[in-house]
């Protein structure tokens, strides 16, 4: 939700604009601060407000964020409600994005198993991660280890659990479509790891 501009005063908005775009990027603020050449605590008391912010932080905030002193002060455009996502393939799996970048962390994605992703690794090369994984089965047969359980998920059924647990998901007889819900850690160890 976007704050109205004429109630916000010009520091709130800057605020609230160095965390959107910091969290936009994907930034830690120990990456904007070494970018800026602040302190990561000024950084952290400035964004909550606990630190009021002087117009000499202004050019390095917006420089380490890559974008100009007139993007960080102003309010935010528009932003295209529309996700764009490109389809990544690997492993057997194809994942469309559904959702963009959540200040949460947390994305969806819409999941396609190929029926060549059948065979488990090894129970001692399961993958094991921070986070939660929460599934729904739109079509097709899926198979989910999960620790010491070998598990079928039919259509209409959703599975959820700890990622600290090992798994793996796959196909039984031929292709799986589902809807996952990602956390950072999830995200990152199902399309890149």
């Amino acid at each position: 939700m976007q704050a109205n501009s004429t109630t916000e005063s010009i520091d709130e908005r800057v605020r609230r604009r160095l965390r959107e775009l910091r969290l936009e990027q994907g930034l830690t603020l120990q990456q904007v601060s070494d970018r800026a050449n602040i302190d990561i605590s000024m950084l952290s008391r400035l964004e909550s407000g606990k630190r009021r912010l002087a117009l000499d932080h202004i050019p390095g905030l917006a420089a380490a964020l890559g974008v100009s002193a007139d993007d960080l002060l102003g309010g935010a455009p528009a932003s295209d409600p529309r996700v764009r996502g490109e389809p990544i393939t690997r492993d057997g799996l194809t994942m469309w994005p559904l959702t963009n970048r959540a200040a949460g962390g947390l994305r969806t994605f819409k999941i396609r198993i190929t029926s060549r992703r059948r065979r488990p690794p090894p129970r001692s090369e399961l993958r094991v991660h921070e986070g939660h994984d929460w599934m729904y089965v739109l079509d097709g047969r899926m198979r989910l280890i999960l620790g010491e359980q070998d598990l079928i998920v039919e259509p209409g059924e959703a599975v959820e659990f700890s990622t600290n647990t090992p798994h793996w998901f796959g196909a039984i007889d031929g292709p799986v479509e589902l809807i996952a819900v990602f956390g950072a850690h999830g995200e990152r160890t199902h399309l890149h790891g």
